[in-house]
């Protein structure tokens, strides 16, 4: 059932407070390789070194570093004609959070912008290049839903807001074996964010008999561009391949 728009939603995943494991987190290389395994499924530190462009030894090291703090782990080559001495790796699944910035002292705070930086630039670089290969994703070429809009929340709401979100993203999760043929990986964000105060904010702690100026409504309102249906995108942010 879907709780009250404010009331408590039940907060899953585990939360990443170990600076450490974030600053393993926030390393450019290990973001690529993450966003490879993601993708594209297990693979070798050699296939990911020829992919990515970096050797063999670098790509070992940042794979070995990525599962010390469980964010990838060995995996075995099933279905796949390699030899028994390759070493084949996954990035690790989960709900994974960050603290709220509230919470982040100003060491954690440079991580993790380095880290949402890095993300966003990703994304938005994945994101284009997807948009340019055009016909060439046949029937996937119109598959880019993308929504902006506005609505009024308290912080409970928002948060609730999240925990509905990610639980839809699992009412949509399946093994393998449940997947059917012509499925692929979608990639999901979610970025929300309080709008800059106004100043006609100010009217707030005007006396109750006074008369407030007129609040200008968004110009978008709540929007879902479809432009032709060809150009969208969804956001959340927590770490589910």
């Amino acid at each position: 059932m879907t709780p009250e728009p404010g009331s408590a939603a039940p907060a899953g995943g585990q939360e990443l407070s170990d600076l450490s494991a974030l600053k393993a987190l926030a390393q450019p290389r290990r973001q690529q390789i993450l966003q490879h395994l993601t993708l594209h499924g297990p693979a070798t530190s050699a296939m990911l070194a020829r992919d990515l462009g970096l050797n063999t030894g670098a790509t070992s090291y940042h794979l070995r570093e990525l599962a010390r703090y469980g964010f990838t782990e060995e995996s075995s080559p099933q279905n796949r004609s390699v030899g028994g001495r390759e070493r084949w790796w996954r990035a690790v699944p989960g709900d994974r959070r960050f603290p709220p910035r509230s919470r982040q002292n100003p060491e954690t705070r440079l991580v993790m912008d380095e880290l949402n930086h890095l993300s966003y630039a990703a994304d938005l670089e994945l994101f284009e290049r997807l948009q340019r290969q055009g016909q060439d994703l046949g029937e996937w070429a119109d598959a880019f839903p993308y929504s902006r809009g506005t609505i009024r929340l308290t912080p409970p709401e928002l948060r609730a807001f999240f925990e509905e979100f990610i639980a839809l993203l699992n009412r949509y999760k399946r093994p393998d074996s449940e997947t059917p043929d012509g499925a692929r990986t979608v990639l999901t964000r979610l970025l929300a964010f309080p709008a800059p105060a106004h100043p006609d904010d100010a009217d707030d702690a005007l006396p109750d008999d006074a008369q407030a100026p007129a609040r200008r409504v968004p110009a978008d309102g709540n929007q879902a561009s479809a432009e032709g249906i060809q150009a969208l995108d969804n956001t959340a942010e927590t770490d589910t391949p």
